[in-house]
């Protein structure tokens, strides 16, 4: 079954930051976020951070997390950005 994927609009401003190519892999997560839901350990460095939250890098130095609504097929991007500043 299909998740549906919104991104936090704090996620959204991070976005825009991210270089093109980074961009792109951040769309190809989402579009593996739609079809297999939370759980992504092709990624790299995927961990599961606690709490129905998730990560995984886009590359060195950018990541993602996401959180899982259980019982739902909701899935929500609360961070895209450097993984200096990532919140966990």
């Amino acid at each position: 079954m299909a998740h549906a994927v919104s991104i936090r609009r704090k996620a959204e401003r991070g976005l825009h930051k991210l270089p093109p190519n980074v961009k792109k892999l951040f769309y190809l997560l989402v579009e593996d976020l739609k079809a297999d839901g939370p759980f992504q350990p092709s990624w790299p460095n995927y961990s599961p951070l606690g709490d129905d939250k998730y990560h995984c890098h886009l590359n060195p130095s950018w990541v993602a997390c996401w959180t899982w609504f259980k019982g739902k097929l909701e899935i929500e991007v609360y961070y895209v950005g450097s993984r200096g500043k990532a919140p966990y």
